[in-house]
Parts: structure tokens; sequence; C-alpha cells
């Protein structure tokens, strides 16, 4: 039997797999506006997420599972809270003190552990609290990297709306995390994990395209049929956004959402991984006590999840 818990490798997929459609989504910025760039990631991956819950049926020789209504109330709390939470952020992008805004929504992983602690009573191991917050602590430090913010600075614009609009941001995607393991957890124990996840990510993703779909057909109809001629483009999105998120679902199965979501924050470092060895990016001073504080988090975690 493997020593190492299925969600980690599971985790480090889906972080990958997020990396990679960000960078995508990001080339796409140009072309359509940030609400639009958002809709892609759900429409183009719905079709995906079909096929892998087809495949996950055949391959495990099941029918469907009854699915209670609590699953489908989850699903769309969930996905409602994920995409308040994208607006959010966008929001923050259009403040002046964007960087902080965008820093602040990185508290996702502490405020899970606040609320899983204290609000659902969740046990945590300790030495996986210490790594969130330490890895929670290091993008920060990356996020705040190169500003010339004094202490006072920083004081200041952690009360101004882009601040406000990132923890805003931070907590609907903690919410999200949350409701969407709640989801899975009402499938029951005798539905195998890979269906559990591949058929949340399925609702949540069909919920989340009638209900943004829904509200661009009325207010913005020229970027909905943007999405569509852009197709080429937006589809790789899609996929690359099915296969990240089925990642997460499934992680949000196998434990708890603060867990995965903490280990999950070694995203950063593969994307300055990217930006290093790719693009010939230079990693700057203030960078490195960043990404120690985010390895020492992840490593932390992930002992804990062993132990």
């Amino acid at each position: 039997m493997s020593l190492v818990p299925a969600w980690i490798p599971v985790t480090i997929a889906a972080a990958l797999f997020q990396v990679w459609r960000t960078a995508l989504q990001a080339r796409l910025r140009g072309a359509l506006s940030a609400p639009a760039a958002g809709f892609v990631r759900f429409v183009y991956a719905l079709p995906a997420d079909i096929l892998l819950l087809g495949v996950a049926l055949l391959l495990l020789r099941r029918a469907l599972p009854a699915i209670p209504p609590a699953f489908l109330l989850d699903c769309l709390a969930g996905g409602i809270a994920q995409i308040f939470g994208t607006m959010l952020l966008i929001m923050a992008f259009g403040h002046r003190n964007f960087v902080v805004g965008t820093a602040y929504a990185k508290t996702e992983a502490a405020q899970l552990v606040i609320f899983s602690v204290l609000v659902l009573g969740v046990r945590i191991p300790p030495l996986a609290i210490v790594g969130i917050m330490l890895a929670v602590a290091g993008v920060l430090a990356l996020s705040f990297a190169g500003q010339k913010l004094s202490p006072a600075d920083l004081l200041r614009a952690s009360v101004q709306p882009a601040a406000l609009c990132g923890l805003g941001s931070g907590f609907c995607f903690a919410v999200t995390a949350i409701l969407l393991r709640e989801a899975t957890l009402t499938l029951g124990p005798a539905t195998p994990v890979v269906l559990k996840a591949v058929l949340t990510l399925t609702v949540t993703n069909l919920l989340q395209t009638l209900v943004q779909g829904g509200v661009m057909a009325l207010r913005n109809r020229g970027e909905l049929a943007k999405c569509f001629t852009l197709w080429r483009r937006a589809a790789p999105v899609g996929l690359l956004s099915a296969c990240g998120s089925g990642c997460w679902f499934a992680g949000f199965a196998l434990t708890s959402a603060a867990l995965v979501r903490g280990f999950g924050q070694i995203e950063i470092l593969f994307t300055l991984a990217v930006g290093h060895f790719f693009l010939g990016e230079r990693t700057r001073r203030g960078e490195m006590a960043g990404l120690a504080l985010v390895s020492l988090g992840v490593v932390l975690i992930a002992a804990a999840g062993i132990g």
C-alpha cells in the first residue's frame, strides 16, 4: 500500500492543469472581456465533463447514482459562489491598488482553515495548519515582491476597495471548495471517488453555464456571440479547465477542502518555474523568501497528510 495519500498527486495534477489553463486564458483577454473570458472556461469544459462522466460510468460499469436534492443545491450554491469570487477578483483588478486586491484573494486557503475548524468543526492536523499558513504567507510575499509598500502603506491599502474585493473573492472561493466537498459527500460512501468527482464537476459546470450564460444573454449578447466565434482559441481553455476541476473535485472527495487548497498553493511554484525555465524570467531577490515559505508550507502539509 502506498505511503502517499491519493489526494496529494491528484492536487499536484490539479495545480498543473490550472497553471496551463490560466496561461491560455490570459491570451483571450485582448479578444474578450473578463466575464466572457471566464465564461468560456465553463461552456467549453461542459462537453469534456460529459465525456469524462460517460467514460467513468463505462469503466466502472455503473449507472448514475441517485442524486439527492442536497447535492443539486450544493452544486448550485458552490457554482454561484465561484462566479461571484471571479467577479470580485476582476473588480479588484479595476481598482488602483490591484496588486493588494489580488494578493488578498490568495488568502483563500487560510480562510478555509478558519471556517472549517471554527464553523464546521473539521479536525485538521496542527502540522497541516502551520503549513497552510506558511504557504499563504509565502504567496502573499511573492505577490508583494517588488512593490515598494511600507507597513503604513500596506495598512492603508488593506482597507481599500481592492483589498476588500480580494478578501471577498478569497472567501467566495473558500465557500466554493467547502460546498463542493459537501456535494461529493451527499453521494454516499458506496459511490466511487472518481464518479463523485466527475458527476459533481459536470452538474456544477452545467449550472454555471446556464446561470452565467443566461445573464450574458440578457445583458451582453455581443460578448456571448464572441465566445462562440473564437471557439478555436477558447476550446483548449475549457478542456484544461475540465481536467483541472476534475482533479480538484477528486481531491475534495478524498480529504478536507482546506488540506487540498492549502497544498494547492504549490501552483505558484509551478507558475514561477514556467516563467523561469520557459520564458527566461529571473527570480528577484525579494521573491526568494516567498518561495521558501511556500515550499516549506507544502512540505509540512504533505507530511501531515502522510502521517
